[in-house]
This record gives C-alpha cells, sequence and structure tokens, in this order.
C-alpha cells in the first residue's frame, strides 16, 4: 500500500519509456507526492485486479479499462486516452538492422534469427498467433527465446536473442537496444493506452493531480519522445 504522499499506479509497460524519462521526474519535482510504478502487461494487471489489488491510477489497454469501468472498478467519468502503441522490432545496439519494411521481408528476418517475445504482454499474444497466420510459426519457435513477462530486449541486450518483438516505445526502455523498425503495416496491431483512477483510491488528490500531467502538452510530448503516438486533444 502506497503511503500517503505518494500515488500508486499499476500500468502497462508501453508507457514507462515516457512516464520514468520525462513525466515522473516532473510531477515529483513539482508536487509533494512520489509516484509508486507497478510495471506489468496489462493482462497480469488485470488478473491482480481481478484478486483484489488496487492503486490510485490505472494505466492498460482501452479493451481491459472497458471493464473496469463496466465494473466500476475505475471512475468511468476519470478516463483519460493516452496514445497509441505499435509493435516494432528490437535488435542489439550496433548490429546489422534486419530489413522488416515488408511482409517477406519480416518473415525472413524472423526465420532467421532467434526471436524474443513475452508469453504474457500483448505483443507476444499478438506475435504467437501472427506467426501461425504467416506460416512461419515452426521455423520461429524452434529457436525462439520466450519469457513469461518484462522487457524483451533485455535478451537481445545480453545477447541471447537477435531480435526482440515488444511494442516499439518497450523496446525503447533497454539500453543497448535498438529499434530496426515497426511491423509492416499489413501485419501490424496498434494497442490504446487509457489512463483512470481507482473508485477506491487510497490519494485521490494526488491521483488527480497525476492525472493532469498525463493529459497536458508535456505529457504529449513525452508520449512521442517514448515511441508512442500521442491520443491527448491538440492543446
Amino acid at each position: 500500500m502506497a503511503s500517503p504522499s505518494s500515488v500508486a499506479v499499476m500500468s502497462g509497460l508501453a508507457l514507462e519509456v515516457a512516464v520514468n524519462r520525462w513525466l515522473k521526474p516532473a510531477f515529483e519535482a513539482a508536487s509533494p507526492y512520489r509516484l509508486e510504478i507497478d510495471w506489468r502487461p496489462t493482462t497480469a494487471i488485470m488478473k491482480s485486479i481481478a484478486e483484489g489489488q488496487r492503486a490510485d491510477v490505472v494505466i492498460a489497454i482501452d479493451g481491459s479499462m472497458d471493464k473496469l469501468c463496466t465494473d466500476r472498478i475505475v471512475r468511468p467519468e476519470t478516463r483519460l486516452c493516452l496514445a497509441d502503441s505499435v509493435l516494432g522490432v528490437g535488435v542489439r545496439e550496433g548490429a546489422p538492422k534486419p530489413d522488416v519494411s515488408t511482409v517477406e521481408a519480416f518473415k525472413r528476418a524472423l526465420v532467421a534469427a532467434r526471436v524474443a517475445y513475452s508469453r504474457a504482454g500483448a505483443s507476444g499474444i499478438y506475435f504467437t498467433g501472427l506467426v501461425e497466420r504467416l506460416g512461419i510459426a515452426a521455423e520461429v519457435n524452434a529457436r525462439a527465446v520466450a519469457i513469461p513477462m518484462g522487457f524483451t530486449g533485455e535478451k537481445v541486450a545480453s545477447g541471447e536473442a537477435d531480435i526482440a518483438i515488444q511494442q516499439v516505445s518497450e523496446l525503447m526502455s533497454v539500453p543497448g537496444v535498438a529499434v530496426a523498425g515497426p511491423f509492416p503495416a499489413e501485419v501490424q496491431t496498434v494497442s490504446t493506452f487509457d489512463a483512470a483512477i481507482f473508485a477506491d483510491a487510497a490519494n485521490p488528490d494526488g491521483a488527480a493531480a497525476l492525472m493532469a500531467l498525463l493529459a497536458s502538452p508535456a505529457a504529449a510530448k513525452a508520449y512521442g519522445d517514448g515511441g508512442l503516438v500521442s491520443r491527448l486533444p491538440p492543446s
């Protein structure tokens, strides 16, 4: 449980770069509160919420936020659409970047590499189905490095994998990882992340202060700089 001087946040990993590099320092410098952030895939966050875990603010994929609003676990009137996130390919910094600009080039790159993906994350769940649809599941899975959850780029940075699959913003979270490019448009998928305040937030004032920052022009810039596409209205 967060202390009265902190704001507890449960957030999907896609926002980590934008929040930790720019928004968290700005929030803590301008307010009396500190952020305590639980960074996990939305699927893992939703499981914890179903088991009774709560915080002050949650940032999650829009489909999951729909359920939280319907069930009144969050206050629907506080819901804010933050940013879109797309999937990409990461490699170790300094390594040659594979061509992933077309579906055929993308398939060749995947078959030729040790691919790291996350089983629990939305990116890994989508990727698992995608390689099946592309007809390359057997070749990819024979050499794949699957992690339960977390940042797949860590496996590339350590040399355990050649390619990391995840949201572009999540690839940017890992030092020593370079983004080779987004998935080709024909096989791309977009995840939209929303924020809202829990109905039983322990620190509603701190939560409201954070939500104000998340809706600000500074946040829109942070989302863009952090590999996302801001969904905030123009200032």
